[in-house]
């Protein structure tokens, strides 16, 4: 399948080496590839289709037919992987047999291909939806006709795709547009944006304020550890989870709402999303071989997540000194300057920082409005801030946040790792790819 990297007729080589058994391929390119693989294609199954994209999702739509079983959906403009795999970690203990759909495969691809994983010996399945553009949605709800669907929240990602706040509402909310009166939204009840709506369907609402049926209250966060309460409808339960990003809470309390509603017993939610979270470029912590820290929350960045990243960065508690390196956050469309200057604005609240590193074009608004007095270096592209960081990973006395989008925090990091840390190089070449 052509892709906007690569294209999957590629990679048929491996694929036989590997050991497939049949291969779905563009009808356009049959003559050739029957002649390159005449001898390899002996005793596969081959299916020649017009449209191998169209192909894909039209099998998996008519495999998702098949199963009645509960099928939970998680969309949000944070937060959604994360919260797919605190839900990985509740089912875990249980003794029910599901599937969660793999990473951050949330496209009309990536959907389809998790779709047919499942089994009918499953008791439930959970996916997770991401979209850039209007109309994203729709197409992906219509194809896995969830009976249970999440928010986890709305912020100002993928603004240039979607418009301003309430058009990315009104587009997250096109979760629910293939729901009948039977199925069950689940949203964050602290955003206007989608509490104040009025739904056919019965919904769940959690959050920290009190008319929430799931809600958080004395939240702590304390040695890198933050403990609340959690009161689930009438019942309260002490949680502590290992993190001091505040943003996990809204994850968790997402997280117990979709295990409530696959009735898990309240004990087993709070041991389950107390399970360490370890998703690839969400303030993952990464010990460098110089005695350093890296924190790479690099998957993604939007002015809500950057915010959540900083002040998760202000709570971690160490003996180093912080550094941050903020790169261009993307898709932000006319008002990309405004929110880059206010990043600078956020940094003042940061009281802890020994340097910012500022890489990109964009965020050259942020040095701006960056604290009076406050040591910064600003570079255009990686390249240019290669010697600086090179130099300081070196220092086992520093601890650095990485935030950027990933187009450009993924490049940064390869290039100041390569030859400094050679697992780690590897295994982010290999996500990067993966993305």
């Amino acid at each position: 399948m052509p892709g906007e990297r690569v294209d999957g007729h590629d990679f048929i080589s491996q694929a036989l080496h590997a050991g497939a058994s049949g291969f779905m391929l563009s009808l356009s390119k049959k003559a050739e590839l029957l002649q390159t693989y005449k001898k390899e294609f002996e005793n596969k199954t081959i299916l020649f289709v017009p449209d191998t994209y169209q192909a894909l999702i039209d099998m998996a739509s008519a495999w998702r037919s098949q199963f009645t079983y509960p099928v939970v959906a998680i969309t949000g403009s944070v937060g959604k992987t994360t919260t797919k795999e605190m839900v990985r970690n509740i089912l875990k203990l249980t003794d029910r047999k599901y599937i969660v759909s793999s990473g951050n495969q949330n496209t009309l691809i990536g959907v389809s291909m998790n779709i047919l994983k499942m089994r009918h010996d499953h008791q439930a399945a959970v996916f997770e939806l991401g979209i850039a553009n209007r109309g994203s949605m729709k197409k992906l709800v219509e194809l896995l006709r969830p009976t249970y669907s999440l928010i986890t929240a709305i912020g100002h990602g993928h603004m240039e795709g979607l418009g301003d706040l309430d058009s990315v509402a009104r587009e997250k909310r096109e979760i629910f547009s293939c729901f009948t009166d039977r199925d069950i939204g689940i949203i964050n009840g602290d955003q206007p944006e989608i509490a104040n709506i009025s739904y056919i369907h019965p919904v769940i609402r959690f959050g920290k304020k009190t008319s929430n049926q799931i809600q958080a209250r004395k939240i702590v966060c304390e040695n890198n550890t933050i403990s609340f309460n959690v009161k689930i409808y009438n019942q309260k339960y002490p949680v502590a989870l290992p993190s001091c990003n505040q943003a996990r809470v809204m994850n968790a309390l997402a997280a117990m709402s979709i295990g409530y509603l696959l009735n898990i017993p309240n004990e087993t939610l709070i041991k389950g999303v107390e399970q360490p979270v370890v998703v690839a470029g969400r303030f993952q912590l990464l010990p460098h071989h110089s005695g350093c820290m890296i924190i790479h929350d690099g998957y993604n960045s939007n002015p809500d997540s950057a915010k959540a990243s900083l002040i998760a960065f202000e709570n971690y508690q160490t003996d180093k000194k912080k550094v941050v390196v903020l790169g261009d956050m993307l898709e932000l469309g006319i008002e990309s300057s405004f929110w880059h200057r206010q990043l600078g604005r956020l940094l003042h609240h940061i009281t802890d920082l020994s340097h910012v590193v500022l890489i990109g074009k964009q965020i050259e608004w942020t040095k701006k409005t960056l604290p009076i007095g406050m040591k910064s270096s600003v570079f255009a592209t990686a390249d240019e801030a290669f010697e600086l960081l090179k130099s300081m990973l070196l220092q086992k006395d520093k601890v650095f946040l990485f935030k950027a989008s990933t187009r450009l925090s993924f490049p940064i990091l390869l290039k100041i790792t390569r030859g400094l840390n050679k697992k780690f190089h590897e295994e982010t070449a290999q996500y990067y790819t993966r993305s």
